[in-house]
């Protein structure tokens, strides 16, 4: 009953907000779009939508299938992709979903030579989801996922790519830079600046403030890294980033860390990817991940 064609429908009046510019979108005449899901609507005995004068809006059940459509849609087209990939011979392209946004960097030292060593693959990179990392992995939006917080989920493995170390980005003038490390009361009197993330998901709050019943003075998000970097520089605030990163910016930044406790905040970066996919490039861009970390220590 529930034809394709309907999904791609339903999909791109949500998309493009009105019948016409849905049937221009689908290569097809507003009459026939109408008619397609008439007959839908005369089969499941319901109605999917009214209009309102140029307006249209969807009826609960409307609604609900537009929710399919827009789950449904992303796996459909993957399985054309994978069929197509096939028959080509491994043609297609590497998606990397960012739940990590420093780790863009370093992700950068990977793909380029990934992409040499295999000319006939595309990288794309995602950094937002609809319903977070795990379902667009289990979705098939993305191929890899780039994560510090792995779920444990049947049907999905991780693999620990490096370890680093979750540090306080302070101005060289700043006052807690005389101290031995940074303790959870430290930063309730500071503006903490943090990327544009669910604040139970950031390593600063669920693992050193939140467990000590903390918060700072002002929490603010920004999505650039280096505008994060400026404002610390600047004296605005504090952030928390991975040491790594920092210390890529000292040189042209007066700027500085401090260890998170006692003993540190020690994260470890996982690659997620589907178990039941066995896909030769994949493999190779988590090989390739794992290689350029271990080369760059053994070179330190």
């Amino acid at each position: 009953m529930i034809d394709r064609i309907h999904l791609k429908i339903m999909a791109a009046i949500d998309r493009h907000g009105s019948l016409t510019a849905a049937a221009e979108s689908l290569y097809l005449t507003q009459s026939a779009l109408s008619h397609t899901m008439k007959k839908l609507e005369q089969q499941t005995g319901v109605t999917l939508w009214h209009k309102e004068g140029r307006q249209l809006r969807f009826t609960q059940a409307g609604e609900y299938l537009l929710q399919q459509a827009l789950r449904l849609s992303p796996q459909l087209e993957r399985v054309d992709q994978v069929l197509k990939e096939f028959a080509d011979g491994d043609r297609g392209t590497l998606r990397i979903g960012m739940e990590c946004h420093p780790c863009y960097i370093w992700l950068l030292t990977v793909v380029n030579p990934f992409l040499k060593a295999w000319p006939n693959i595309d990288v794309d990179v995602k950094q937002r989801f609809k319903f977070g990392g795990m379902a667009a992995l289990f979705q098939h939006d993305i191929d890899l996922l780039v994560t510090p917080d792995p779920l444990l989920k049947k049907g999905v493995e991780f693999i620990p790519v490096f370890d680093y170390e979750q540090v306080l980005v302070l101005s060289t003038n700043h006052p807690l830079t005389k101290k031995a490390y940074v303790t959870p009361k430290d930063l309730s009197q500071e503006t903490l600046y943090t990327y544009p993330v669910e604040t139970e998901r950031l390593d600063i709050f669920k693992d050193f403030l939140l467990p000590a019943n903390t918060s700072p003075l002002r929490h603010k998000t920004l999505e650039a890294t280096e505008i994060m970097l400026e404002m610390v520089a600047a004296e605005r605030g504090v952030a928390t980033l991975p040491l790594w990163l920092v210390q890529t910016y000292q040189d042209s930044l007066p700027i500085t860390y401090q260890k998170l406790g006692k003993s540190g905040l020690k994260k470890q970066i996982y690659l997620g990817m589907r178990s039941n996919e066995d896909r030769s490039f994949t493999s190779a861009f988590i090989q390739m991940a794992r290689a350029s970390v271990e080369s760059e220590g053994s070179s330190t």
